[in-house]
């Protein structure tokens, strides 16, 4: 059995600086779209107290179906954000979901440094800047839309498709000398129900790779679909899916719900030593 010792476990929260992403509960902006930041300050401190390690903040939303706000807006919802942490919450770990090599610089400016947690797979321009500045990565697998893969049913070529696309990253990473980066097999993206399913009963295969792994998993259609259910009444299914992923090795857990994960973490470590 697994010593936990062998193994740091963070917990990721998502706070939402949109009005459209998939899970309501989880948006910060007000009527409008208006940032306010009592309501923004009172999320991070509530998520802190129960026990969040990092706060992902995102201002461009990349729901299935969603549209892609412009640069120039998704930096007006962040720098907002970036500047009252920076005077009211200082030292809080950040990372920040963004595709953009120029939010990346505009937010390094005001903060210094955090992780990068970018869903696009990963542009030459992005890693340029990240391996400029040092930044930590969380690299995702992603590929068109879930109609491109469906072709991909079995085991085998899921697995391989994903585990290809890492041992490539790698390969990117070392280029660009970006030494510090996160796997994350990206559940939801591009992907069936049943091809989620299946990477998450098989995640321990990527432990070869020798990267930490970030799941997120949180309240994703895979888990509610099946059910009949909506995102609001994920929540078991998702504490559910977030012990398989750490029995399968994640080091990371992205959720929407702290306190509920970090019940799933510590009854995690009583059964891993």
């Amino acid at each position: 059995m697994e010593d936990k010792r062998d193994r740091k476990i963070e917990l990721m929260g998502i706070v939402n600086l949109t009005d459209d992403s998939f899970f309501e509960g989880s948006r910060i902006l007000g009527e409008g779209g208006v940032f306010e930041p009592e309501e923004f300050l009172s999320r991070i401190d509530s998520m802190v107290s129960e026990g969040a390690d990092i706060l992902d903040l995102g201002a461009c939303s990349t729901r299935p179906g969603s549209d892609s706000v412009s640069e120039e807006t998704e930096w007006e919802r962040l720098e907002q954000a970036l500047r009252l942490l920076a005077s009211e919450r200082p030292g809080l770990r950040l990372s920040i979901d963004t595709f953009r090599p120029g939010i990346v610089t505009r937010a390094y400016d005001i903060i210094g440094p955090f992780i990068v947690n970018d869903v696009s797979g990963g542009s030459d321009a992005m890693w340029k800047t990240v391996g400029e500045l040092g930044l930590p990565y969380v690299a995702m697998h992603t590929r068109g839309t879930p109609r491109d893969m469906q072709t991909l049913t079995d085991y085998d070529d899921i697995i391989s498709e994903v585990e290809s696309f890492f041992w490539h990253i790698s390969q990117v990473a070392d280029s660009f000398g970006v030494k510090d980066w996160i796997l994350d097999p990206g559940f939801g993206f591009a992907k069936t129900v049943e091809q989620n399913w299946l990477l998450l009963k098989e995640l321990g295969i990527f432990k070869k790779i020798g990267r930490p792994i970030l799941a997120g998993l949180s309240r994703k259609s895979f888990l509610y679909k099946p059910l009949g259910i909506t995102p609001d009444e994920a929540l078991p299914a998702t504490c559910a899916a977030n012990l398989l992923a750490l029995q399968g090795g994640a080091s990371i857990l992205r959720v929407h719900d702290i306190a509920p994960a970090r019940q799933v973490l510590e009854a995690f470590n009583r059964v891993s030593v």
